[in-house]
């Protein structure tokens, strides 16, 4: 058994002017960027949206886009859940692992953060 939700949306950000795009970005959403050296020395910079809800422009190095994050509590259950549902392990890096719908959108499976995680969460068998 394990848990899953939606953990938040990644701006993928192609490009050079990290703060540049993630000003847009807290513009164009109304959220205030959320300095934090550590993930800013990442390539990320948070936006606050609550703490349901996380957020953050990314420096990529491939075409912009927007991906979304699924927290679990089990990575390799969750992956393994979502690959009988026709996704594709695309990559492993840094702790969670990216993934590829059948329609081919990306997104990624990350380790859940927060004690109220299983409340907030689905269940699965």
């Amino acid at each position: 058994m394990h848990h899953s939700r939606l953990d938040g949306f990644i701006i993928d950000s192609l490009g050079d002017d990290l703060d540049a795009a993630a000003g847009f970005w807290s513009a164009a959403l109304g959220l205030p960027m959320k300095r934090d050296s550590g993930t800013e020395n990442q390539g990320y910079i948070k936006l606050d949206a609550g703490d349901d809800l996380n957020i953050e422009v990314q420096n990529v190095n491939h075409p912009s886009r927007v991906h979304l994050d699924i927290a679990t509590d089990d990575i390799p259950a969750e992956v393994a859940r979502l690959e009988k549902l026709g996704a594709k392990r695309i990559a492993d890096i840094k702790g969670w692992v990216v993934m590829a719908a059948p329609t081919g959108h990306r997104f990624c499976v990350v380790q859940a953060r927060g004690s109220d995680f299983e409340k907030k969460s689905t269940r699965w068998e």
